[in-house]
């Protein structure tokens, strides 16, 4: 179980470090990335970039 603690807080290290990133490539403002506020704060829930970004890491993993 500690291993997958490890990898979980790495994989969100590297997903918080590529976001600026990302986001200059126009993820994260793609049609079906939900964004609104509610009770004064910002909500944003990344639909179609987790979907797109899925579907490439599928494509590397069979491809390697």
């Amino acid at each position: 179980m500690f291993r997958w603690l490890i990898v979980v807080f790495l994989a969100l290290l590297l997903i918080q470090g590529i976001t600026p990133w990302l986001q200059k490539l126009g993820f994260g403002r793609l049609p079906g990335d939900l964004r609104f506020r509610l009770f004064g704060r910002d909500i944003f829930i990344p639909l179609t970039t987790t979907i797109i970004l899925s579907m490439v890491c599928a494509a590397l993993s069979k491809l390697l």
